[in-house]
């Protein structure tokens, strides 16, 4: 028989080596060889089935996710990588970050911290000296982001069992209002940054301009049209993101350094959709920090917990799954970590446009880190993933019987890896810090 034959009848034959390229995570155990990730190597490289350098990873608490992530973010340093934590919800970056040399930021209900999700970023420098196609062009871009933005923080509120719908004309009302408060409609070659409590302002007091570029008759046709929305904003304005993300940023970002975390743990006693609301936040300040980036300046974005984001409902799905598409532009490996592949079910209901968009996030990132699960997973690992049954079991069985084991999914070749720390690594990637203090 061929070599494309034998592994049906002999599957211990391995799968065809990576090139020895990127970060030396730990030991292939089926061929015996060192393992060797570098995603954007990967996708450079026309023999490795990868088309886009985005990571998921799944598994048990437990099972050594994170230290794998870690370890992955300290070696790809090595090779020009720089670190952004966009919302450590349990604090375990901070160690690291601070081996590093770097104090994290931590953002929480009286912390002086604040960020500005509507912040301009880069794209706002030299901005009067751009010529009228340029500030079209760049203006696009921004205001593309903060509708975004705007859509996932309504469509998270709720009447009832429902969400807050975010159509065409409360998006012409928010794109309209937005330029106003920057200066853009005025023509202005200076732009002003603005903030979300400011748009809710507007919103509530509308310009007799503002009116009629929105097509309204008068006054109290727009308020009675827009109330929904205005009622949507005022809520976040006044809740969860009071004190947040609700003024100017305050935080002095230095991104020469090798690493960057954002600390939500402050956040948790607020419950899941407060700090769901909190990475939607993160992820649009983030990319705005991203837009210009310089060529070669590759950085990793770690998204823990991405699953909490996801369940504020289709709009904030979306967001996700924009920042995804725009990692090969940017230069960027998004990391996203999740307990399960289930987990981004949870976005919606059953057959529902946040649960389809939810599946396709799973093709947005051709490597797959499948750490140990619980037998009880197994069908929806096959279902999901479309795993066959050894793979499944690999994952249920031996990737459960030692931290650090999972199989690794590179496009659709599977390769079983068990990382290695080195000590030092070992007390960094540590986060059983409670369990132990409480035993």
């Amino acid at each position: 028989m061929t070599s494309d034959q034998a592994p049906v009848y002999w599957p211990f034959i391995s799968t065809p080596a990576l090139p020895p390229t990127g970060a030396h995570m730990g030991v292939d155990h089926l061929s015996g060889g060192a393992f060797f990730a570098d995603p954007i190597g990967w996708v450079l490289n026309d023999g490795v089935p990868v088309t886009n350098p985005n990571i998921f990873s799944f598994g048990k608490p437990g099972r050594g996710k994170s230290a794998t992530t870690k370890a992955f973010c300290l070696r790809m340093m090595d090779f020009g990588y720089r670190v952004l934590v966009l919302g450590d919800v349990k604090d375990e970056y901070e160690a690291m970050a601070r081996f590093l040399g770097v104090e994290p930021v931590r953002i929480g209900k009286g912390l002086p911290a604040r960020i500005n999700p509507l912040a301009f970023g880069p794209l706002l420098a030299g901005w009067d000296s751009l010529s009228v196609e340029q500030a079209r062009s760049r203006a696009a871009i921004v205001f593309s982001r903060w509708l975004t933005l705007v859509r996932g923080l309504v469509g998270s509120q709720r009447i009832g069992d429902h969400r807050v719908p975010f159509g065409p004309t409360e998006e012409v009302v928010v794109k309209c209002a937005l330029q106003h408060l920057t200066g853009y409609a005025q023509g202005n070659s200076r732009m002003r940054e603005t903030t979300i409590p400011e748009l809710w302002h507007l919103l509530d007091n509308p310009t007799s301009q503002l009116i009629a570029e929105c097509r309204y008759a008068n006054e109290r046709a727009f308020l009675d049209e827009t109330r929904l929305l205005r009622d949507a904003l005022g809520q976040l304005v006044n809740g969860t993101l009071s004190g947040l993300f609700d003024d100017h940023t305050t935080i002095d970002i230095d991104w020469k350094a090798p690493m960057q975390s954002l600390s939500l743990s402050r956040l948790d006693p607020l419950g899941e959709e407060a700090v769901g609301i909190a990475l939607t936040c993160l992820n649009s300040w983030g990319r705005g920090m991203r837009e210009t980036a310089d060529e070669g300046d590759l950085r990793i974005v770690v998204r823990d917990e991405a699953w909490k984001q996801l369940r504020l409902g289709p709009e904030a799905v979306k967001s996700f799954d924009s920042d995804l598409r725009l990692s090969r532009s940017a230069g960027d490996i998004q990391f996203a970590i999740a307990h399960k592949p289930s987990d981004l079910l949870s976005a919606g209901d059953s057959g529902s446009q946040a649960v389809a968009i939810a599946k396709d996030l799973l093709h947005l990132a051709d490597v797959k880190i499948l750490h140990g699960q619980d037998r009880a997973v197994a069908n929806e690992l096959e279902q999901l993933l479309g795993l066959g049954p050894m793979a499944r079991d690999l994952i249920t069985g031996w990737a459960m019987q030692g931290q650090g084991r999972a199989l690794w999914g590179v496009g659709e070749q599977m390769y079983k890896v068990g990382t290695v720390l080195h000590p030092i690594e070992k007390e960094l990637t540590y986060t059983n810090d409670a369990i132990k203090a409480a035993g």
